[in-house]
């Protein structure tokens, strides 16, 4: 199934697709995607619930996030255009979750940005708590699957006195959506097609069968170090394509839009404006 939610920001209601693409409304069903429900989402006749009308605002698919988690340097291609060699062990680093913000809403670059920069991502969204995850249960803890853009800040993530997350937590830098796709719709989450376009040009072109550490590995990593809650979302790094790759750089300027596609997860547009 693929859950939403819907709605002005900061009073999203839960929501879920039916087989025409329609929002049907989840809110006489359960509060919120959250917590405890993500552990067992609604199984429900999608054509049982109201339907919603026109074309409402698209949230965060998942409520209450914890914590943020990327995985860097997680492809081998998008390691050899950094320049970075192939990491041993997973790379970690954290997003703010003030953040966080709807696969359509618009990207805000900082004031003093002249690096931004953007990174498709299949993100992971967690449903039942877990520590100390072996790789063959680390799957059954997932919620389902999105789409989350790793916008970046690359000067204040490389120039800044170390620590990525100075470039990683701007405001509005982790659009993650459109959808919650439960994971009986994801055969494999080691092969999906995903890919970006800036104003319609293709940028980043992938496949996550590409990944250095797949899904399970990076959950039950993590999972050794930090406990894993209920809405914590982990963004499993990119595939080649990103500015700071191309020769020479490209950075986001106001006024560009960025598309992001996961095959079978959807598609995010973010217009990008300076503060």
């Amino acid at each position: 199934m693929k859950f939403i939610r819907f709605g002005k920001a900061g009073q999203e209601r839960p929501g879920v697709l039916d087989a025409a693409g329609h929002i049907r409304d989840l809110s006489g069903v359960v509060p919120d995607l959250a917590g405890a429900v993500l552990a067992d989402l609604p199984r429900v006749d999608p054509e049982t619930l109201p339907r919603v009308d026109g074309t409402p605002r698209l949230g965060v698919p998942v409520a209450g996030v914890g914590k943020i988690v990327c995985i860097g340097l997680n492809y081998s291609d998008h390691a050899a255009e950094t320049g970075m060699p192939i990491p041993e062990e997973p790379i970690v680093f954290m997003k703010a979750t003030s953040a966080l913000t709807g696969p359509n809403d618009r990207v805000h670059l900082p004031r003093g940005s002249v690096r931004g920069d953007w990174e498709v991502e299949l993100g992971v969204v967690i449903g039942k708590p877990g520590k100390y995850l072996s790789e063959a249960e680390a799957l059954d803890h997932v919620a389902g699957y999105t789409i989350v853009n790793d916008v970046s800040e690359r000067g204040f993530q490389l120039d800044r006195g170390g620590q990525w997350t100075k470039g990683k937590s701007c405001d509005s830098f982790a659009p993650v959506g459109p959808w919650l796709v439960t994971p009986d719709e994801i055969a494999d989450p080691q092969d999906l097609d995903l890919s970006l376009t800036l104003n319609g040009t293709l940028m980043q072109a992938g496949n996550t069968g590409r990944m250095i550490f797949g899904v399970a590995h990076v959950i039950s990593y993590l999972s050794q170090m930090m406990s894993l809650h209920p809405g914590d979302i982990i963004a499993t790094g990119t595939p080649p394509g990103v500015g700071m790759g191309l020769s020479p750089p490209r950075y986001l300027t106001d006024g560009d839009v960025m598309e992001l596609r996961v095959a079978g997860l959807g598609t995010q547009r973010q217009l990008v404006v300076a503060d």
